[in-house]
């Protein structure tokens, strides 16, 4: 079927997923029942931007944005930052898709199968306890750890567990390693058994992963297909299924209510799923898991993970879209039947009327051009700031004490590496920087287009032609920062892992910090 270009406008993001062959090679198609939320003027408008003190070296367009004339000159090498300073750095051979940390050591997602090509392949640990110099402890070498973990490498706090499922090409099936990590630096195997054992695979597929608010549930999701398991690990020594279903053609990340009984579970045609998992918290026999409601909107796509947040006792969450100039959204989830947005947080760079300016810069950076990934409240109930990693973009800090009026306090975009393809074996984004063209953002660019925003003129520049053979002229963040009183841990593909600290002029950590990413 053809349509016209005003026609396609029309449609929601969603929408026009359904009619194309994505990039992560799924045809998807939308779900009935879907509530489509526009809210213009809510979404459309950038957060205010920081003020850098003394010693920033900041960016020099707009907002987020890494321009061309950076890029080509090599200014870009340099990185930029605004209010924070880079303590130290464990670079590795680049720090995969997401990876996670726990107390003062990080754990580094592999990416498959360049990770096979580091002599020390497999997830490494680092020990962080010397900020400005952290080193190498071990490498997590299970065959789950190997396969590449993608978006499923996540830790519970209370539990001291660290758990990832083996995901080597965009959905995995089967491998599932639990650690102990009362040692951060030491983890320990629990499951030598089922989920490691290649002859004693779980029934479950995997791209994302995630755990209940209790630690002794681990939920995983599939992009193709969107199927969702529920693993119990209250004893980690012997995982199983507890649940299967398949909300949707193709889910992504989650966050759940404080109590376990909802899930927010992430669309990757763009949009929130609400799923009621009572049935599976209190651990009934044959758990069911009904949908309460699924909720879309038309400015971003692929929907990553949601943060559960409450501001005077309200429940809400911070939503990231990872494609589609989308940014983070904050959901009121008072009535779970009834989502409904009712801020967003985005840069400058991510506005429809700046589009055009994206595609100038973008080209020859791959996939992604600026978009929000992972993101880490720094507490629970009423969060002070939110901290997030964003595609070419870095890091971004918000103060959100008025979660209506968020405002950016700083920011830290690390050094691009450019020409350095070759050897990060384990940066998903010098491997997918065979592609020039940001096809992640077309949806974006054809609303803005329709919309009267886009300037062809504006769009084209000095890398107009770089459709394939990416430069890794910016870094791609993509794993949530975690807080850590005034510092960031924070893993971009290209840099690997850094520690942050943020000017105290900017940020003042509250007394029960608690880093939160929803799952």
């Amino acid at each position: 079927m053809l349509f016209s270009l005003s026609r396609l406008a029309r449609l929601s993001v969603p929408a026009i997923a359904a009619a194309t062959v994505l990039p992560f090679g799924s045809v998807l198609a939308q779900p009935s029942g879907v509530v489509v939320q526009e809210a213009a003027g809510v979404v459309d408008v950038a957060a205010e931007r920081a003020v850098c003190g003394p010693g920033a070296a900041p960016e020099t367009g707009l907002q987020g944005d890494v321009p061309a004339a950076d890029r080509s000159s090599g200014r870009s090498t340099q990185g930029y930052s605004c209010n924070i300073t880079r303590l130290g750095a464990y670079p590795g051979r680049g720090g995969a898709i997401t990876s996670t940390s726990f107390e003062h050591c990080a754990y580094m997602g592999t990416f498959f199968p360049g990770n096979l090509l580091d002599p020390l392949a497999g997830v490494q640990v680092v020990d962080a306890s010397t900020p400005t110099a952290p080193v190498l402890s071990t490498v997590l070498t299970e065959p789950a750890m190997l396969a590449g973990t993608w978006e499923t490498l996540k830790v519970h706090q209370g539990r001291k567990l660290l758990v990832g499922a083996g995901v080597p090409a965009l959905t995995g099936f089967g491998l599932l390693s639990i650690y102990d990590v009362s040692d951060c630096a030491r983890p320990r195997l629990l499951n030598p058994g089922p989920g490691t054992d290649l002859t004693m695979p779980l029934p479950i597929t995997a791209h994302e992963g995630g755990f209940s608010p209790d630690g002794n549930t681990y939920w995983t999701s599939g992009t193709a297909p969107g199927i969702v398991s529920a693993v119990d690990i209250t004893d980690p020594s012997a995982p199983r299924v507890l649940w299967q279903g398949l909300p949707g053609m193709s889910m992504h990340g989650m966050g759940f209510s404080p109590d376990g009984t909802r899930m927010y579970l992430s669309n990757n045609l763009g949009g929130l799923t609400v799923l009621d998992t009572s049935a599976v918290q209190r651990r009934e026999p044959n758990p069911q898991v009904p949908v309460l409601s699924q909720t879309t909107w038309t400015d971003g796509w692929a929907t990553q993970h949601s943060i559960a947040v409450t501001y005077d006792g309200r429940p809400y969450l911070f939503t990231v879209d990872e494609a589609g100039s989308g940014g983070v959204k904050l959901i009121d989830v008072a009535d779970p039947a009834a989502p409904r947005i009712a801020h967003a947080i985005k840069l400058e760079i991510n506005l429809p009327s700046n589009q055009d300016s994206m595609l100038s810069s973008a080209m020859g950076g791959s996939l992604f051009a600026y978009d929000s990934h992972y993101c880490a409240a720094d507490r629970p109930v009423d969060p002070t700031a939110l901290a997030c990693g964003w595609a070419s973009s870095g890091i971004r800090v918000f103060d959100v004490r008025d979660p209506f009026h968020p405002r950016e306090i700083a920011y830290y975009n690390p050094p691009a590496q450019t020409g350095r393809n070759a050897e990060l074996w384990n940066s998903v984004h010098a491997v997918a920087s065979i592609i020039g063209v940001p096809i992640l953002e077309l949806p974006a660019v054809l609303q803005s287009g329709v919309a009267g925003q886009f300037d062809p003129g504006q769009a084209l520049g000095e890398r107009s032609g770089m459709v394939v053979a990416g430069d890794l002229s910016s870094d791609w963040c993509f794993s949530a920062p975690e807080w850590r009183g005034d510092m960031l841990y924070v893993t971009c593909t290209d840099n690997g892992f850094m520690t942050l600290r943020l000017d105290p002029a900017v940020y003042t950590p509250p007394a029960d910090q608690l880093s939160t990413v929803g799952s």
